[in-house]
Order: structure tokens, then C-alpha cells, then sequence
């Protein structure tokens, strides 16, 4: 499966952010074959000189998943693969994990031995493959409405495969993210939106909406083989009565189904609640079925992981992970 966030370069997208190195770890034995995506991280806190790190998911979602074998065969081949890797974190001076596991293709299933899972919320589909007409089935009769009116209107649309540049794009969705107090992390810099194009073309596809010659709003997508990840969007508020925001996913869904796509993945809100806004405006476009995220944990060295809180003032028992980095008052080490 071609699926973007199993890709290494769009890993390496996400490096400076996480001021880490994105690696691969790729098992290989008998019963089949697993990979494993992620950046590893210099934890900035040294014992007895000793540089230690961790590892996080790449920003979206990812982490192991079994590329080869048999599912009669899968607890073991797991099994062979946590004792593998273990090996390579202790070679690697590597205390801990976090993995941000795949709604769509559930691979959190797979490694719930190895790995401490956690809910965290849903997330939306819109379901494309085998359904007639996605947007009568999938979006909220309120939905399609909003979306005739600014059809009516005069508002129109298409379709940008591998885009040369983002610079509309980005003139809407900045001043979109400002509109919403947007946290920093969804801040993209420009030097992000050019590795997009240099690392990611093949990947890329644009949504744009316009009235009367004028950009109303943009989306920025990742397309695989099955599945579209919709990564960002930016809207205008002057016209938000003509629904650009409903628009762009409207196009989307369209252009997915031509191309013999599987599903849109919408993400979903900031939180787990069922009342989030931004869950409920995803839900109007995949009313039918939910997808589960989950988050896992790992402490590969339990022993430094302990020191790394002492030193850090943090419990071992927070529930923020790693709990190491959730201190800001270390205590002095000698």
C-alpha cells in the first residue's frame, strides 16, 4: 500500500519540527515483514555524558505496520519484531516511544502486545469506493444544501494535481489559521510548503474554489493509491455564505471517485468530546462510519526512563508521555 505516511520523505518533512531524525527500522524474518517509520529525538538531558533519545510518529499518523505474511502468523511475527526492536533501542540508547497509529488501515490492532494503547478520538471517512453517490450517502442533507446554494451562486472549482507552487494556498490558509488563534503547531513555514513540492509532488493535490475571478478558499491533500488525507485548508471569510469550506470537500469527493479512490480521511476534532466543533464540521461529510485513533506507549529502558523524571521532577505516573518532557523544572544532576 502507497500510502503517504509510510513514505520516509514525508518523515523528513517533519524533522526540524520535531528537532529529530526520521529513521526506519525494517524487520524482516521468516513469517513476514514489518516496517516502522519514525523520528528520533535527542532528549536534552545527558546522564553520567550519555546522550539518550526517544522516538514520536511523524505529525498525521502512522507507525509499524506488517507489509508481508500470513494473518495466522501475525502474533507471532509481533512478537519476533518487539524483541528485535528492543535490541535496536537499547543499541541506540533509545528510552521511550510514542506512536500515533493509522485510523484507516488500523494497525494498532496488530501491536496491541507490544505497545500501550490509548483512545483518542474518532475520526471521519468519507467512503468513496463502492458507493454510487458518496455525496447523497456520506454528507449531511444541510451539507449538500450549503454546497448548491454556492454552486447556484456561481461559485466554481477545480482540481490541482502536483502543484509547481503553494504561494495562494498559503495566503489563505495563514490568514485563516490567525482568523481561527490556530496553536502554533499548525504554523507551517514557508520552507515547509517548498519541501512539500521538492519531496512530495507525486502526492499532491489542490482544491481550489472561486467566485467572480477571486480565490475563495484552497485545500492542500495527500493522495495515495486508496486513500485521501486531507492535510490542510483556508477559506475567505468575506464569502463564507456561498460554503467554500463545504466546496473544496465537495470537489474532492468528486475527483476522488473518478479516480477510483477508497476514501477521504478528514481527521478529526481537537478533542476526544462529541461536541468539538471542528468533529462536527468533519462529520457533516462522513455521517455514515467512523474511524478509531489510537495512541501507543513504550518504555523500552524503564531504569532511565525513571532517572529521566527524577532529574525532571515528573512522575512516572503522569499522564502526559514521556513524562520526562512534561516538567519544566529539572533538578540539578551531578
Amino acid at each position: 500500500m502507497n500510502d503517504i505516511y509510510f513514505n520516509k520523505e514525508y518523515g523528513r518533512l517533519y524533522e526540524k519540527i520535531e528537532k529529530g531524525e526520521c529513521q526506519e527500522f525494517i524487520f524482516e524474518h521468516m513469517l513476514g515483514k514489518i516496517q516502522h517509520l519514525f523520528i528520533k529525538c535527542e532528549i536534552p538531558h545527558k546522564l553520567t555524558g550519555q546522550v539518550f533519545y526517544d522516538l514520536v510518529t511523524p505529525y498525521g499518523y502512522g507507525g509499524p505496520r506488517i507489509v508481508s505474511g500470513e494473518n495466522r502468523n501475525k502474533v507471532a511475527l509481533v512478537s519476533a519484531f518487539e524483541e528485535e526492536f528492543a535490541k535496536y533501542c537499547a543499541n541506540h540508547h533509545i528510552v521511550s516511544e510514542s506512536v500515533r497509529f493509522h485510523p484507516v488501515i488500523k494497525n494498532h490492532l496488530d501491536f496491541e502486545s507490544c505497545y500501550e494503547l490509548n483512545f483518542r478520538r474518532q475520526t471521519i471517512q468519507t467512503r468513496l469506493a463502492g458507493i454510487d453517490d458518496p455525496i447523497l450517502t456520506e454528507y449531511s442533507a444541510s451539507c449538500r444544501r450549503d454546497i448548491r446554494h454556492g454552486l447556484k451562486a456561481g461559485v466554481t472549482y477545480r482540481i490541482i494535481e502536483h502543484p509547481k507552487n503553494l504561494e495562494d494556498f498559503k495566503k489563505l490558509y495563514y490568514s485563516t489559521m490567525q482568523r481561527n488563534a490556530a496553536k502554533t503547531i499548525y504554523y507551517f513555514n514557508d520552507e515547509y510548503f517548498q519541501q512539500c513540492i521538492d519531496r512530495l509532488s507525486d502526492y499532491l493535490v489542490v482544491v481550489e474554489v472561486t467566485y467572480e475571478e477571486q480565490i475563495i478558499g484552497m485545500s492542500l491533500n495527500f493522495v495515495g493509491d486508496s486513500f485521501i488525507h486531507v492535510h490542510l485548508t483556508g477559506t475567505c471569510q468575506k464569502f463564507h455564505q456561498l460554503a467554500p469550506a463545504y466546496i473544496l470537500q465537495y470537489a474532492l469527493a468528486l475527483w476522488g471517485k473518478e479516480q477510483g479512490k477508497e476514501l477521504i480521511h478528514h481527521g478529526g476534532g481537537r478533542t476526544k468530546d462529541m461536541d468539538d466543533k471542528l468533529y462536527l464540521f468533519k462529520k457533516k461529510f462522513g455521517r455514515r462510519s467512523e474511524l478509531t485513533y489510537f495512541i501507543g506507549r513504550k518504555i523500552w529502558n524503564r531504569a532511565v526512563y525513571e532517572q529521566l523524571c527524577y532529574i525532571n521532577n515528573a512522575s512516572t505516573g503522569s499522564d502526559q508521555f514521556p513524562a520526562y518532557r512534561s516538567s519544566g523544572s529539572p533538578v540539578p544532576v551531578y
